[in-house]
């Protein structure tokens, strides 16, 4: 079983592939900083989950596209756990499905702001941190949609993921010097998630489960046992990779 040490932050955590990757984290040894915006209720039940696994625990707010906010985020967790030792930067929506001719300035700035500024501020707030002890792991999280252009209506969306896998190749350049190791996931259809409960009707939803080689969607259990992964010393030698997590869904 892989083993982690040390501070694990996640970001968006009160729900989904947040709360599985957490749990794993907590179960497998972590200290586990859960991030949340707006579902508080979700954040401190997984807190309370964590704790029963053993795991010390704490929820924290904070809207991750306002620069200050995340200042305050990360010293905040600072202050309770100590450094940040492992960050996964789950954070991210579609908000809406809408063709790209129809979509406003507005909607594409936001589903930008929420998926790709996000990722931005968190890896510039907790970065200087892990350089300075030149030790810490960072995982994005992409999607399946970074690759193939997304569903019906999700062409920001899409591009807000594909520019996370460039981003984690660039990060991961320009931290590797300093001992810090930057991956990514980038997972295809996942049940039990509050995203294909809010924009992918049931139907669609089997279908395209249909289509994947293993002929079911993906847990988030599975999605975060390759997080645990990478935040663990198993995943030392890769850095700037992007590991798909589809069931044969899509093959490159």
């Amino acid at each position: 079983m892989t083993s982690v040490h040390g501070v694990a932050l996640v970001t968006g955590g009160g729900a989904g592939l947040g709360r599985a990757c957490a749990l794993t984290l907590g179960r497998q040894g972590a200290s586990v900083a859960v991030h949340y915006r707006q579902s508080r209720d979700g954040a401190e039940a997984l807190v309370a989950a964590l704790k029963e696994v053993g795991a010390d625990a704490h929820a924290f707010q904070g809207d991750l596209t306002r620069a200050d906010d995340v200042t305050s985020l990360v010293d905040a967790v600072s202050g309770r756990f100590g450094p940040i030792d492992i960050l996964v930067n789950n954070a991210g929506d579609l908000i809406e499905r809408k063709p790209i001719l129809e979509m406003s300035e507005q909607l594409f700035h936001a589903v930008m702001d929420v998926n790709v500024t996000s990722t931005f501020l968190m890896c510039r707030a907790v970065g200087p941190g892990m350089v300075a002890r030149k030790s810490g792991t960072i995982i994005n999280v992409s999607s399946l949609a970074a690759w193939n252009g997304g569903g019906p209506g999700a062409g920001a969306y899409s591009t807000a993921k594909g520019a996370i896998v460039s981003f984690t190749k660039a990060l991961a350049k320009e931290l590797s010097p300093h001992g810090v190791r930057v991956n990514c996931v980038a997972p295809g259809l996942i049940g039990d998630t509050a995203f294909h409960g809010r924009f992918t009707a049931p139907a669609a939803f089997e279908n395209a489960a249909k289509s994947v080689l293993l002929g079911r969607a993906g847990t988030p259990d599975e999605v975060a046992t390759v997080v645990a992964f990478l935040a663990s010393s198993d995943s030392s030698f890769l850095t700037g990779e992007t590991i798909e997590i589809n069931g044969g869904m899509n093959m490159r």
